[in-house]
């Protein structure tokens, strides 16, 4: 019983094959490929709005213009990736706004 459900776990839903990104990565293709997207949408909505964001609105801001939709532990493990890549900065009053060049 217990390999059976550690294999649905990680079975790709469509194909019902193992998706092995899954077992390397701890995350499917779809969902880093979701993650990487939403990165880039939040990196755009920086540069348009061409300052520093509160954390909250930026994230309302993402939002209201992100055509698929995401969870807020979504949203910070985004901007976690992309601090991590030194893409952008957070203040400690929890601003947001790109790195400068």
């Amino acid at each position: 019983k217990q390999w059976y459900q550690r294999r649905v776990a990680i079975t790709a839903g469509k194909t019902g094959q193992i998706d092995m990104e899954i077992l390397m990565t701890g995350m499917s293709a779809s969902s880093r490929a979701k993650r990487a997207e939403l990165g880039k949408f939040v990196i755009q909505t920086l540069k348009n709005g061409n300052r520093a964001f509160k954390m909250s609105e930026l994230y309302d801001t993402c939002k209201e213009g992100y055509k698929d939709g995401f969870t807020q532990m979504q949203y910070e493990m985004v901007l976690r990736d992309l601090t991590e890549e030194n893409k952008i900065v957070q203040t400690s009053n929890r601003h947001i706004r790109l790195k400068e060049a």
